[in-house]
């Protein structure tokens, strides 16, 4: 019997546990690579600078996690002070707050009415997710993300990355509706066209619909719509202009 897929989002807990086991491999990796490694998958940037945004990100959201509101702090290390000592304070930081946190509890979140401390445990993990992707290819590294946490990320860039992206933006219509399955936690959604595309889950939406289907493992989904990873035109039936459309649109920040 196939059991259904695991809900999303989430919970925080495995959120929280995800970023805590993302923070004790990225700073050994930030002490032990040359800090000037270029890191293709983030323009211009090096490894160094990686790991500064990486602990500015992990500041920001520890202050909107303990207040509620919108930081005014601009957050940047110490003149010649390490990068990976930087991280490292900073993931701390973060992990110390949503350890004390209450994720039901209400926060300024981009905007967002009704936003609650949850929307930033799962943010949090997520980019740290994607940029350990990103330094472990600037290393070359072998790259592995957990499969529901790419699920949850897929998830999250339809409802977070994308009306932020789209929101009073012009954009390239999408020409039509495109499922996203995972082959691997039975994920799906259907993506359909609009001022801001818009998800819903396949199992409230008739696949029937989409003009084409795009079926990979999450991870490999995730980092597609990150654009850290080409589609491979296997993954796709039906109609491949409709779903490239939706693979190379602008859907993250």
């Amino acid at each position: 019997m196939n059991l259904p897929p695991v809900p999303l989002p989430l919970a925080p807990g495995a959120h929280l546990s995800a970023l805590r086991e993302q923070a004790a491999v990225f700073e050994p990796v930030l002490r032990g690579a040359d800090p000037g490694t270029p890191v293709p998958t983030c323009g211009d940037w090096t490894l160094s600078d990686l790991g500064v945004h990486l602990g500015q990100a992990s500041r920001f959201a520890a202050a909107v996690v303990r207040t509620g509101d919108l930081p005014r702090e601009q957050f940047a290390p110490a003149a010649g002070e390490p990068v990976a000592d930087w991280y490292a304070e900073g993931a701390a930081i973060l992990l110390a707050a949503l350890n004390e946190a209450d994720p039901a509890a209400p926060t300024w979140a981009f905007g967002i009415q009704d936003a609650t401390a949850g929307l930033w445990f799962r943010r949090a993990a997520l980019d740290s997710t994607v940029h350990l992707v990103d330094a472990r290819l600037a290393t070359g590294a072998e790259v592995h993300v957990d499969p529901l946490i790419a699920a949850d990320g897929v998830d999250e860039v339809f409802s977070l990355m994308v009306p932020r992206v789209w929101n009073g933006s012009a954009h390239q219509p999408l020409p039509a509706p495109v499922a996203l399955r995972t082959t691997d936690t039975a994920h799906g959604w259907l993506i359909q066209p609009a001022d801001i595309p818009r998800a819903r889950p396949l199992d409230t939406a008739p696949a029937a619909t989409a003009a084409a289907t795009v079926e990979a493992p999450a991870a490999d989904l995730l980092l597609t719509l990150w654009k850290r990873r080409p589609t491979h035109p296997q993954w796709i039936t039906g109609d491949p202009t409709a779903a490239n459309a939706l693979l190379t649109a602008p859907l993250t920040l």
